[in-house]
């Protein structure tokens, strides 16, 4: 678990039945050593008392712009001067609007509005509210701003309809102030990751992949974000969508990831080659479907291009951190591959273990030996890693 201590967070509620996830988050934060204080609108106190965050905070909660309590009845101005930041949870449509134009008629969205902090919200709110021209156009305009908007995500909602727009769950949102309030180890650099499989096609509907779901490379990316670094993600095709302020570069082939890593890599300082990209492609793809015959299908493979091998060998190149997943024989394999290829950090783990997991387990190979990281969701993973290489970095 994360350790907040020493973090001052403002933690405040809209009106929304999510609210109560609100309550569980905040249990979580003290629990971690954060100093959690919260401040509420009318119209939360209609799903969940003051009383209840002032017991899980063990400080007094906050509702009223003139409250006496307060120095000079100042309290959008006070409550956020020495807070590190102010979560918006759950944050309402209504809320959202205030934010994204500047209104500020009661305590909590005076208080966003007087702040010095950072200001992270997490929308709560029926699906079609949602996705409505309005709170698409507010939500647009508070990212313009340099608000973090954390999710919604999709799922069943109190009004018994279903779709985007459900708070992100306790955990997730501890996970987001983690890494928001995390070290900017890596602030000014530059890093270029690859991420997920890639696919050759045999014919105009059957091609020759792999088991990649790219969770791994995700979280690399997203982890190198939250270090402060500028990230280009260039992805084989998944499901997943790109972390939060990654630019991300979609591509289908191996040749194709290759074209855009090229291009990408004279500007990066560190390439992480996340992806699981496939080895070799048919030589001679077919333009029309390849009809069943009676018979064995013969398909001739000519290698792809290596994509870590090749940024590796430049002269003023990158950083490079390559994966090794294999099945057998791990650590003397991702030995001998980190030597071929002439890299500083190898990150190697057993791809049976891993392909479509949210946990992991690895192993990082450097000059100075050999580091375990414990299985762990991945996103753990990725931020271990990526202080491992802002260290190496420091280093060099």
């Amino acid at each position: 678990m994360t350790d907040f201590t020493g973090s001052r967070i403002l933690l405040g509620l809209t009106g929304g039945v999510a609210a109560y996830k609100a309550a569980s988050l905040a249990r979580l934060l003290v629990k971690a050593g954060a100093d959690v204080r919260a401040a509420m609108t009318a119209s939360a106190c209609g799903f969940i008392t003051p009383a209840t965050l002032q017991a899980l905070t063990g400080q007094p909660v906050f509702t009223d712009m003139w409250d006496s309590r307060v120095p000079d009845n100042m309290g959008h101005i006070e409550l956020s001067r020495d807070r590190d930041l102010i979560l918006i949870a759950p944050a309402s449509a209504d809320f959202l609007a205030k934010l994204a134009n500047g209104l500020a008629d009661d305590l909590l969205s005076a208080l966003c509005l007087a702040r010095r902090c950072p200001l992270l919200v997490a929308p709560a709110m029926n699906v079609e509210m949602w996705q409505s021209p309005a709170t698409r156009r507010n939500v647009a305009q508070l990212r313009a701003d340099g608000v973090s908007v954390l999710g919604p995500a999709s799922g069943d909602q109190a009004c018994g309809e279903s779709g985007m727009g459900r708070m992100l769950e306790p955990q997730q949102l501890y996970d987001e102030l983690a890494a928001q309030l995390a070290p900017k180890h890596l602030r000014g650099k530059r890093l270029l990751v690859t991420a997920g499989p890639t696919y050759e096609p045999i014919d105009t509907v059957r091609g020759i992949t792999n088991r990649s779901s790219g969770k791994m490379g995700y979280a690399v990316a997203q982890a190198a974000a939250e270090a402060g670094a500028e990230v280009t993600l260039v992805s084989g095709p998944t499901s997943l969508e790109a972390p939060c302020g990654v630019t991300r570069i979609d591509v289908t082939t191996a040749r194709q990831m290759h074209e855009q890593v090229m291009a990408a890599v004279p500007k990066a300082d560190v390439f992480i080659a996340v992806a699981a990209v496939g080895d070799y492609r048919v030589a001679d793809a077919k333009s029309h479907k390849i009809k069943r015959g009676s018979g064995n299908l013969h398909l001739e493979l000519e290698p792809n291009p290596d994509i870590l091998g090749e940024v590796a060998g430049l002269a003023k190149g990158p950083m490079c951190v390559g994966f090794a997943a294999e099945t057998e024989n791990l650590r003397e394999n991702a030995r001998a591959k980190r030597q071929k290829k002439k890299i500083p950090l190898l990150v190697a783990n057993l791809g049976q273990e891993t392909f479509g997991r949210d946990d992991n387990a690895l192993i990082l190979l450097d000059d100075h030996g050999e580091h375990e990281l414990e299985r762990a969701p991945k996103i753990i993973l990725a931020r271990q890693l990526i202080a491992h290489i802002a260290r190496m970095l420091a280093e060099k």
